[in-house]
């Protein structure tokens, strides 16, 4: 794998993690939310929770991929900041899909 694809692969991985928890009613894709015993809508503290694990899950693919090429370089605090707010950035369409777009209710909790 070359640096271009390996690139393209955080990327997807990026904003593919960054949306999951706004497109599905499924924490981290997998398991029901159920609030008692009933399921129901995931609570917007919870996405945030989640997407901050996905983001912690892309680090890590990026750490990865950046030692399958050499020594990896040493980040300050500047770097996860950054790297953050691109995160969320990346959630944009998710988050406008979720709550800011006119659909019916209960299409909501597909």
């Amino acid at each position: 794998m070359n640096e271009t694809l390996a690139i393209v692969v955080v990327l997807l991985v990026m904003v593919a993690g960054a949306n999951l928890p706004f497109m599905t009613e499924r924490v981290l894709g997998l398991f029901v939310w159920r609030a008692r015993g009933a399921p129901a809508a995931k609570p917007f503290w919870l996405r945030l929770a989640e997407a901050l694990v996905l983001y912690g899950l892309t680090l890590a693919v990026g750490f990865l991929l950046e030692g399958q090429f050499g020594n990896r370089f040493v980040q300050g605090w500047e770097f996860y900041a950054i790297t953050l707010a691109v995160f969320l950035v990346c959630a944009y369409p998710g988050f406008v899909w979720r709550y800011l777009s006119r659909r019916r209710r209960d299409d909501a909790l597909r």
